[in-house]
């Protein structure tokens, strides 16, 4: 089975058995009736599983070629159920260019638990092996990065991480598996803020594990149930609805994003311009190779790398929304030194080249030239 067909398809084994629903119902119930102690038609209570839920793990699975999907409350109840494998004392090796709320939850949460965790740049991959030691349990990989849209080689990283005996897993978030597949590639696990492209709509929060092994699948089970941070079964009818699109909506995001960037790179207003698909960027050939497109996630810094300007921009804009997030059909502005990334300390922002100037751009679905007319008239 094809992607396109697997996004409207996959892991989709049954027709309702009460009245033949063609899409899966929103089971709206806490429990379900049991004819005898245990004796139950594969679920008891909603917070280990529900079918709504069920089909849409299963949908998770399919689509990036895992054996065993998790849906859970949001992508860092996702990211906290993988962080809860490890004990006090391991340690791990993790991009330095990573989402704020990633930054916060490792350096804000688990180190106070007795995790350490190496922030690396990883856009050379073999930089990752000198970190590694004997406590060394997990690597997390972004690719492309949120927000500086670098690039990981995931099948260097898989060899290293194989090599040592360690997990890896990657967000696939910015990409979606409609671009890429890390699963295909190596990783352990696969992350996604499913708030984001697979939803797609910016109407629910979301998070999604995928795995391939059964052994590491069935400890992530545990945690989730023992955790409970599940999502509803609306919210799950919601994303897997969304899942239905994700390949029409990713062509169009790319089609877009080519556009935007390309028109920005020739900006006389514009410093810098941050996306995979330029020959020039550093990794462009590794994105070539391992991702279907280049997405419609950009960064860019203004000419002078003025704070003030930047604001301005985004302050201006109409089409545009000015708002946290990324991924739906909407295009939306960022500023994420004081929005997504605000959590992490200045100084080291900065180090990873997130600067005060520094805007970052989902772009939707709309006509491209209205895009363009938003932008011209926001940057002058």
């Amino acid at each position: 089975m094809k992607f396109n067909t697997k996004a409207i398809h996959g892991g989709q084994h049954d027709i309702d058995p009460a009245y033949g629903a063609v899409m899966p119902p929103i089971y709206q119930t806490t429990t379900y009736a049991q004819a005898t102690p245990g004796g139950h038609k594969g679920f008891e209570y909603s917070r280990s599983a529900n079918p709504t839920r069920t089909a849409l793990e299963r949908a998770f699975a399919s689509i990036e070629n895992g054996n065993y999907g998790l849906a859970f409350g949001s992508g860092l109840a996702a990211i906290d159920a993988v962080m809860k494998l490890l004990k006090p004392g391991d340690e791990v090796i993790a991009t330095s260019d990573l989402y704020g709320g990633t930054y916060r939850l490792f350096t804000k949460i688990f180190e106070g638990f007795g995790i350490k965790f190496h922030l690396v740049g990883m856009e050379n991959a073999t930089a990752v092996e000198s970190y590694i030691n004997t406590k060394t349990k997990l690597i997390w990989v972004e690719t492309p990065t949120n927000p500086m849209m670098n690039i990981i080689d995931i099948k260097k990283v898989a060899t290293i991480a194989k090599k040592h005996k360690v997990l890896l897993a990657v967000d696939n978030t910015f990409a979606t598996p409609y671009l890429q597949q890390p699963l295909e590639m190596g990783a352990d696990i696969v992350m996604h803020s499913a708030t984001k492209y697979l939803g797609g709509h910016s109407d629910v929060v979301m998070g999604a594990l995928i795995i391939k092994d059964k052994k590491l699948a069935d400890k992530l089970y545990f945690i989730q149930n023992a955790s409970g941070a599940i999502c509803g079964p609306q919210d799950s009818f919601l994303v897997l609805r969304g899942l239905k699109t994700l390949p029409i909506r990713m062509q169009r995001h790319c089609e877009n994003g080519k556009i935007i960037a390309e028109y920005l790179a020739m900006h006389p207003k514009i410093e810098k311009v941050y996306w995979p698909g330029f020959e020039s960027h550093p990794n462009h050939n590794i994105a070539k190779e391992q991702m279907k497109d280049f997405g419609g996630m950009i960064s860019f810094v203004t000419k002078g790398n003025n704070y003030k300007d930047a604001i301005k921009i985004v302050e201006n804009l109409k089409i545009f929304t000015l708002a946290e997030s990324l991924g739906g059909v909407e295009s939306l502005a960022g500023h994420p030194a004081s929005m997504t990334h605000a959590s992490i300390p200045k100084e080291e922002r900065e180090k990873i080249g997130i600067v005060d100037a520094l805007i970052r751009l989902s772009v939707g679905i709309e006509d491209a030239d209205d895009l363009i007319a938003d932008l011209k008239q926001a940057i002058g």
